[in-house]
């Protein structure tokens, strides 16, 4: 009896996947309606008290660069090309081919650095375009051959245009959505939870889909009776707010990221990235290969043991 429960759990969860890639659930049936914009007035005080009113805070939240970059492309008075510099210095980043990085550093450096150096509007220090030049000279172009310009990007995107930004109606609407974040109300209903997928000290880690949108995604469920035994409640809220920091503006493909979290009478509820073979499998299958830096870092996770394993 038991192997058949296990089948129909095995068959119940591949179907899931399977309508999860191509026919998601109703994206419709649950429409989300923001909170009337008044809201901001009591959302600025209360991230005021957090801290949470500063240029790194916001920018570093996926919702929060799209809202400031939609002001700065759109709203903004005095145009912000520091913005689309930034963005083309982390597009570089991304790259693992070194002719691919070479062609769009060269591309940086003509539209960005020596245009303006050309028209003395170059408002950075000498020492960045030094950096820059030593190897370009070279030929050379490592990973982080624009850092000392992001810096400098961010001192004055921190300025006038953060500024701006706050009295904008891109904030108004940035309030909005971060009270809708702070008043959402998940329970298990809102997931169809199938087979377990993993167990750990403090419970257990099931596949689910998302009843509105279809996605999958993995419910790490802690029972709060044995988090009591083991005195481990320092653990589990340090892994919450771990969790909470490297989901937002964090691009590593080794870190899982947690999109909800939500509490029952007997668990703690944290939803994750799904990762079907485990992270490395996972990740090759998404991007094909890795450049040896990712690898060296996928080597000492495996060495250390990853504090956020299934």
């Amino acid at each position: 009896m038991a192997d058949l429960e296990a089948v129909l759990a095995d068959v119940s969860y591949l179907m899931a996947m399977e309508k999860s890639k191509c026919t998601p659930a109703a994206r419709a049936s649950k429409k989300i309606v923001l909170p009337d914009p008044s809201v901001r007035s009591v959302m600025h005080k209360y991230m005021e008290k957090k801290n949470e009113v500063n240029f790194d805070k916001i920018f570093n939240q996926v919702l929060g660069y799209l809202l400031f970059k939609e002001f700065c492309e759109q709203t903004s008075d005095e145009p912000v090309p520091q913005l689309k510099f930034y963005e083309e210095i982390k597009l570089y980043e991304k790259q693992e081919c070194v002719e691919e990085r070479r062609r769009i550093a060269r591309d940086i450096y003509d539209n960005f650095i020596m245009k303006e150096l050309l028209a003395h509007s170059h408002d950075y220090s000498k020492e960045c375009v030094a950096h820059v030049q030593k190897y370009l000279m070279k030929h050379e172009v490592p990973p982080n051959l624009f850092e000392p310009y992001i810096e400098e990007i961010f001192q004055h995107l921190r300025g006038e245009p953060f500024k701006n930004f706050l009295e904008s109606d891109k904030y108004t609407r940035f309030c909005q959505w971060k009270n809708l974040e702070l008043n959402i109300q998940l329970t298990m209903n809102d997931f169809s939870v199938h087979r377990i997928i993993g167990r750990g000290g403090f419970g257990e880690v099931y596949g689910c889909r998302k009843a509105d949108t279809g996605k999958m995604y993995a419910m790490k469920c802690l029972d709060k009776k044995r988090i009591k035994m083991k005195q481990g409640e320092t653990l589990a809220l340090n892994e919450r707010i771990m969790l909470s920091l490297v989901s937002t503006g964090v691009d590593c493909p080794f870190i899982v990221c947690m999109t909800y979290a939500f509490h029952t009478p007997d668990k703690l509820c944290f939803i994750l990235d799904l990762m079907n073979g485990g992270d490395l499998h996972y990740h090759l299958s998404q991007h094909g290969v890795f450049n040896e830096a990712e690898m060296k870092f996928y080597a000492a996770e495996v060495i250390l043991g990853d504090i956020f394993i299934y």
